[in-house]
């Protein structure tokens, strides 16, 4: 360990190496490299501190989760090197269950490869690492529950450790619409919810407050409604037992994971329902106490909609699937190594294919499992070619992160944050 400490500090550059060396070849390195990360001081934390005081007053910007796919470390560099222009502190960097199991990052590495890069690039302020989707399968839900919340439960005693102190939990899949009050329409996901609270709880390292979402209506339903939101919130604080709960709501207002996919393979513009964001984000953050109401599902959206967050005082928006196309549509990527990927998802995964979908709309919804299968592929592309890709994307980053306001909020967060 202390090695390891001496040999960072003598040359910081060493953790490009160190850092492929243990996710490729020696995995049981990846712990006393975040060891030794912590010891240089960088570390996870929770930004519940930070939502706590936007339960109080919205602080005039939302602050944007990165689900990061593939490359994740060069692309964690390069957000990290935008931040620091912008001298912005305000951001999350998250990956969702589903997500560790079809790009082959576990919460330990996903959790190092972004405190790596964060020390690479010297970035000298908090940094906030998330479970999203933290989510209950309804079908292995209902046909044996305990053992469902077991899953949950086992990927959380894996991620807490790993220094993911931030953790959506989603039982919206549990809700049964067809009931006929609200509340029990809500009833087995406040209950979930609350019991993966607990427990969340009950592992927090000493001094940390794990940040907690929950969510009141699956990504690609209904619109959620104040009433749906009410209903749950009052579940949940019947149900919880325990002093600190969960400070967001994830609520539903239009989009997709994915966005919705035309024929073409093109993404059709959506229409989403911004009043609906800023009316529960305000009864969150005014009967309940939340910080805010989060937007998942937003990165392929138009660019011109993303100032539209802050202004309906959302506290966080979800972005994953734009940067996957941003890098997949680049002009700079290898078209040999695209069509490779391509070939293989029709090949393993026909089985996906669903009637009545175009070949586009089949390549468009897989190829996110295109980064685990060629992890080592996507970490090996020339370097030409990735500044080429990373040089662009710092402008993406830029023009999002402007519009959702979080730059200059780099002095708020570590006054705030306890480091």
């Amino acid at each position: 360990m202390g090695n390891l400490v001496e040999v960072l500090k003598k040359d910081p550059a060493q953790i490009d190496s160190l850092i492929y060396k243990a996710v490729f070849e020696d995995n049981s390195l990846l712990k006393d490299l975040q060891e030794a990360l912590k010891e240089l001081g960088y570390k996870g934390y929770s930004i519940y501190p930070l939502y706590k005081k936007f339960s109080e007053k919205f602080l005039g910007f939302t602050v944007p989760a990165m689900n990061l796919r593939g490359m994740t470390y060069d692309v964690a560099r390069t957000v990290f090197r935008v931040a620091k222009r912008l001298n912005a502190g305000a951001l999350i960097f998250e990956i969702a269950k589903s997500e560790m199991g079809y790009t082959k990052q576990p919460p330990l590495e996903y959790a190092t490869v972004i405190l790596a890069a964060a020390f690479r690039e010297n970035f000298n302020a908090p940094v906030f690492i998330q479970g999203d989707h933290f989510q209950l399968n309804r079908k292995s839900f209902f046909a044996n529950p305990e053992k469902e919340k077991e899953n949950i439960k086992k990927l959380i005693k894996e991620a807490i450790p790993a220094q993911f102190y931030n953790i959506d939990i989603d039982a919206s899949t549990l809700v049964i619409i067809e009931k006929e009050t609200l509340d029990e329409q809500q009833k087995y996901n406040y209950e979930v919810t609350a019991e993966l609270a607990e427990f969340v709880r009950s592992l927090e390292p000493e001094g940390v407050t794990v940040n907690l979402g929950g969510e009141i209506g699956e990504i690609g339903g209904h619109n959620s409604t104040p009433e749906e939101l009410r209903a749950f919130m009052n579940g949940f604080n019947k149900t919880f037992k325990g002093e600190v709960g969960i400070s967001k709501i994830s609520i539903q207002t239009g989009t997709a994971h994915g966005g919705v996919v035309l024929p073409d393979g093109k993404v059709a513009t959506v229409k989403l329902d911004f009043n609906t964001l800023k009316t529960l984000s305000k009864i969150a953050r005014e009967e309940f106490g939340l910080a805010g109401a989060v937007q998942h599902g937003a990165s392929t959206l138009p660019e011109d909609y993303f100032h539209l967050f802050p202004e309906c005082e959302c506290v966080e928006v979800h972005l994953a699937t734009g940067f996957q196309n941003f890098i997949y549509d680049h002009p700079a990527f290898p078209s040999d190594f695209r069509e490779k990927i391509y070939n293989y998802l029709k090949t393993n995964l026909k089985n996906e294919w669903k009637e009545g979908m175009t070949e586009a709309q089949f390549i468009y919804k897989t190829r996110k499992k295109g980064f685990g299968i060629f992890k080592k592929e996507w970490w090996d592309l020339p370097l030409e070619v990735k500044e080429k890709i990373l040089s662009d994307m710092e402008g993406l980053f830029e023009k999002i992160f402007k519009a959702l306001n979080i730059p200059n909020t780099l002095d708020l967060v570590k006054n705030v944050i306890k480091t």
